[in-house]
C-alpha cells in the first residue's frame, strides 16, 4: 500500500526496433542530435507545454536531460499521460500521481473519485446548462422517492386496517382493479393531449408533476380512510399513470435538448442510471426515517402527514428549477413569437437559453393576456367576425399560402371581448410560410398598439373605407417588411442552433383552410 501511494509515475515501453531496408554492417545508434529535434516539433506545431506536465521526471536511476518529452497528451477514462522518448524506447507516461505525500495523495484519490463517479453519472459531450438540472433533478428524485416509500407503506397499512378479516385474495383485487383503471386513464390522457407534449412540453410536465404529488398525499389518507381504499387508491392511481405517461412522453425531448454531439442514446442512458442513483438517496431516507421511530407506533403512523407537505414542496421545487435548465432548440408558436419580438424590437436573435428565461413554465397561463394576441388557426364562427376578415379572403389568390386578419372573441362567462390577430395557413403550406406569417402578424401587432384608430375599426363592422385602406396598406406593408427579413433571420437563428426544419403546432394550429378558385 506504502509503494502503491509513493508511486508517482507509471511506465509502459513500447520499443520498436529500428530496420533499414539494406542489409549494412553498421548498427543504429541513437544520435545525439536528436535532442534539437524537440524545438523542431514545437516550433512546428506551436506546442506550449501544458502546466504541471513539463515537470516529467524519467525512470528511476536515469539522467535527467537524457528523456525527450514528447508534445503528446493522451487522456482517456480520466486518466492523463503523456508520451517520452528515452534512448530507442517510446514510453507512456502517466501524470495522475501525486509527490510521494499522504495528504497529496488522500487529495489526488478524492479527485479520482469523484472524476469516476461524474464520468459514471455525467454524458461526455453536454452543454454548460446541463449540470445545474442534473443537481435540481438530484434533489426532486430523493424527495418523490422517499415520498413514494411512505405512500407504499400507508397503502399496505390500510388493506390491513380495511380488509383484516378478508381473504388476502380480495386485497390483491383491490389492488389490481386500481392499476388497471390507471393505466386505461393513461391511455385516454396520452391519447387526448399528444401533441401538447410537444408545443406546451413545460408547462404539461410540472402540471403532472404537481399531480403526481397530489396522488401521493391521497394515497397517505388510505389508512386514515380504509373503508374507501379501492375509490382512493384508483383516484391516487389515475393521476400517478397520467403523470407517468407525460414524463415518458417529454423524456425524449428533455434528452435531445442536451444531446449537442446527437449523443442522445448516451444521454438517455445516462438519465436512467442518474434516476436509479438518486431514487436509492430517497430510499434510504425513507428508511432512516422508519428506523428512528420505529420504537414509537404513534409517531411512526404519523410521520407520513408530517414529511408530506416539506418533502412535496422540495419535490416541486426541483423539478421546477431543473425545467428552467432545459433550453429547447425546437420552435413552436410562442417560441417563435418571442423571436420574432426580439427581433422587431431589438433587432437580435435570442438563443435558446434567452428564450426559455423568458418562455418560462407559464404554470398558471398567464402569458396569453397581452394586447392584440396572435392565434393560429381558424375563424371562429361563434363569435362576430369583423368586416376586415370577409375582404381578407376575398382579396385571396392561387398564390397566397396564409393570410392575417382581425378578430373578436367573446367570452360570455366574464363579457369580455378582447381583441386579436388571426393566421390562417392554407394547406400545403411549410415552415417558411408560418414563419413569415407570424413575423406579418407581429409586425401588424406593432403598429396596432401604438394606433388607437383600429379598436374602432374591430368593433365597428361599418367602419369608413379610409380605415379599410389603411388596414390594406398596414397588410402589404407588414408583408413586405417581413419578406425582407426572412431569410437574414433565418440565417441567424440557425447559427444559435435553433431546429428550422419544422414548427411544432397544437392540434387547434394544425387547422388548415383550402383555396378553391371559382
Amino acid at each position: 500500500m506504502q509503494s502503491t501511494l509513493n508511486t508517482a509515475i507509471n511506465y509502459h515501453q513500447f520499443n520498436f526496433q529500428w530496420k533499414s531496408q539494406k542489409p549494412s554492417a553498421r548498427k543504429f545508434k541513437a544520435s545525439p542530435k536528436i535532442l534539437p529535434l524537440s524545438n523542431s516539433l514545437r516550433t512546428s506545431v506551436n506546442y506550449e507545454p501544458e502546466e504541471g506536465l513539463d515537470r516529467v521526471p524519467g525512470p528511476p536511476g536515469s539522467e535527467p536531460n537524457s528523456v525527450l518529452r514528447l508534445p503528446v497528451v493522451i487522456r482517456q477514462s480520466g486518466r492523463v499521460s503523456r508520451y517520452i522518448y528515452e534512448g530507442n524506447s517510446l514510453k507512456l507516461v502517466s501524470l495522475d500521481g501525486g509527490s510521494g505525500s499522504f495528504p497529496l495523495d488522500f487529495e489526488d484519490a478524492f479527485r479520482k473519485l469523484v472524476r469516476v463517479i461524474k464520468d459514471f453519472l455525467i454524458p461526455k459531450q453536454v452543454p454548460e446548462n446541463y449540470m445545474g438540472y442534473v443537481k435540481w433533478k438530484f434533489l426532486h428524485r430523493v424527495f418523490s422517492s422517499a415520498l413514494q416509500v411512505l405512500a407504499t407503506q400507508a397503502m399496505f397499512r390500510a388493506i390491513g386496517i380495511g380488509y383484516s378479516r378478508s381473504l388476502p385474495s380480495a386485497a390483491a383485487l383491490n389492488w389490481v382493479l386500481k392499476d388497471g383503471l390507471g393505466r386505461l386513464s393513461r391511455c385516454i390522457y396520452t391519447a387526448s393531449l399528444a401533441s401538447a407534449f410537444d408545443t406546451n412540453l413545460k408547462r404539461v410536465r410540472f402540471t403532472t408533476s404537481v399531480l403526481f404529488s397530489l396522488s401521493i398525499g391521497v394515497e397517505l389518507l388510505t389508512p386514515t380512510f380504509p373503508q374507501y381504499f379501492l375509490l382512493l387508491a384508483t383516484l391516487a392511481n389515475v393521476a400517478k399513470q397520467i403523470s407517468l405517461a407525460c414524463y415518458l412522453a417529454t423524456g425524449s425531448s428533455v434528452h435531445r435538448s442536451f444531446a449537442i454531439a446527437d449523443n442522445i442514446g448516451e444521454v438517455s442512458a445516462k438519465a436512467q442510471i442518474q434516476t436509479v442513483c438518486f431514487d436509492n438517496f430517497g430510499l434510504m431516507l425513507a428508511a432512516l426515517l422508519n428506523m428512528l421511530l420505529k420504537n414509537n407506533q404513534r409517531l411512526l403512523a404519523g410521520l407520513p402527514f408530517f414529511v408530506y407537505p416539506i418533502f412535496s414542496v422540495f419535490d416541486l421545487y426541483g423539478i421546477y428549477q431543473g425545467l428552467q435548465h432545459v433550453h429547447l432548440q425546437t420552435l413552436t408558436k410562442d417560441r417563435l413569437e418571442i423571436i420574432l419580438n426580439s427581433w422587431i424590437d431589438f433587432g437580435h436573435v435570442p438563443s435558446p437559453a434567452e428564450v426559455s428565461k423568458e418562455e418560462g413554465i407559464d404554470f398558471l397561463w398567464t402569458k396569453s393576456k397581452e394586447l392584440w394576441p396572435i392565434r393560429i388557426g381558424c375563424l371562429n364562427t361563434n363569435s362576430d367576425m369583423p368586416k376586415s376578415a370577409m375582404m381578407a379572403m376575398q382579396s385571396l389568390t392561387s398564390e397566397d399560402y396564409y393570410f392575417v386578419c382581425m378578430e373578436n372573441s367573446y367570452r360570455e362567462w366574464i363579457r369580455i371581448k378582447p381583441r386579436g390577430i388571426l393566421l390562417c395557413l392554407r394547406e400545403g403550406s411549410g415552415t417558411a410560410d408560418v414563419m413569415m406569417g407570424l413575423l406579418q402578424a407581429c409586425y401588424i401587432r406593432k403598429a396596432l398598439i401604438f394606433s388607437s384608430m383600429w379598436e374602432t375599426a374591430v368593433e365597428d363592422n361599418d367602419a369608413a373605407d379610409l380605415v379599410f385602406k389603411e388596414w390594406f396598406k398596414l397588410i402589404d406593408d407588414s408583408k413586405q417588411s417581413a419578406k425582407e427579413d426572412l431569410s437574414t433571420l433565418n440565417d441567424q437563428m440557425g447559427s444559435l442552433g435553433w431546429a428550422l426544419k419544422h414548427i411544432l403546432l397544437s392540434t387547434e394550429e394544425q387547422a388548415r383552410y383550402s383555396f378553391v378558385d371559382d
